[in-house]
């Protein structure tokens, strides 16, 4: 695909005007006008990716950043940053890219992007920092020529897709980490400009066919309410009691000025959680996460910050009892 502002797919046309049914926003655009995310555009009745291939980012982190404590523990991986997003969150922790574009900056080929994790010795890429499904076209080409490479691929995302590309992505995926706002429809449509049933539908999706991961970011006062945390979690317990929930510390950012949320704010919230999921943690803490088996209460994944060691468990099961840990 040429890298100056190729066709977008998933487009119709109703009455001169050209709608995306990429997300569920299904955004219909008159000519030279872009969509919520601010990098779909109508040019000339057509569709078009102005950034494709742009980045904003590319760096080499711990997997356990994106997060992900179950996939590849230990190890780093390949990490690209986009621009734009389909939600307006207005505590957004990445706002300087996903609230904004930039077309001036350098457009990297999905091949050069490959070649590029290659050389930097990592088992795989991760399409992450801002909303890499509204560069659905790139993420596709690019994880394809990873998978050919014997590459892994990692999303990191709000999940905001409709079905017919989620169901065409799902398989060159092997892992990602949906960011679940919160348990709240009003709580979507108020602050994040989307609603609640399309991330969960592609969270069910997901479940069925790769490792999945699930973060909140817990905003005091915002999104705690431990009802609605129990319900998060009972939602993933019905799909697998073993999927990894991360609840995390908010810091103020962007419009937001609420108080930062403290580790204890977090502790009750895990214990909710805990009556539904093996596997819950904090996140944004400074401190380390420890990995018990939920059947024996043995140690098996030791975090210290970024630094990770498998202690306790060999071929995804715990070493002495063989209850089956989700690692990948």
């Amino acid at each position: 695909m040429q890298l100056n502002s190729p066709l977008a797919r998933y487009t119709e046309t109703i009455e001169g005007k050209v709608q995306c049914v990429l997300c569920p926003h299904r955004c219909l655009l008159e000519e030279g006008k872009v969509g919520i995310c601010r990098v779909r555009r109508n040019e000339g009745g057509r569709m078009r990716i102005p950034f494709y291939g742009v980045l904003s980012s590319v760096a080499v982190d711990p997997i356990e950043k994106k997060p992900l404590y179950h996939f590849y523990p230990g190890s780093t991986i390949f990490s690209v940053g986009f621009y734009g997003c389909n939600f307006r969150c207005p505590f957004c922790q990445n706002y300087t890219i996903s609230q904004h574009t930039e077309e001036a900056a350098l457009r990297t080929s999905p091949s050069s992007l490959v070649r590029e994790a290659l050389r930097a010795g990592s088992f795989g890429i991760a399409y992450t920092y801002s909303e890499p499904l509204v560069h659905f076209e790139y993420v596709m080409d690019t994880a394809k020529e990873a998978r050919e490479a014997g590459l892994k691929n990692v999303l990191v995302s709000n999940g905001y897709l409709n079905p017919e590309p989620t169901e065409e992505l799902l398989p060159f995926l092997d892992a990602a980490n949906i960011d679940l706002k919160a348990w709240n429809e009003e709580f979507y449509r108020r602050e994040i400009k989307g609603s609640l049933e399309p991330v969960l539908e592609f969270i069910r999706r997901a479940s069925k066919r790769i490792h999945l991961e699930v973060t909140t970011l817990v905003i005091p006062g915002v999104n705690d309410d431990p009802d609605e945390i129990e319900e998060a979690a009972r939602f993933l317990a019905s799909l697998d009691r073993k999927i990894p929930y991360h609840l995390t510390c908010y810091f103020p950012r962007y419009k937001y000025s609420v108080r930062p949320t403290r580790e204890e704010d977090l502790d009750p919230l895990i214990e909710r959680a805990r009556k539904h999921l093996d596997f819950v943690y904090a996140g944004n803490t400074g401190g380390g996460n420890v990995t018990l088996c939920p059947s024996c209460g043995q140690e098996v994944i030791r975090r210290i910050g970024y630094f990770t060691r498998v202690v306790g468990g060999k071929n995804g099961r715990c070493s002495r009892c063989g209850e089956a840990i989700y690692i990948e």
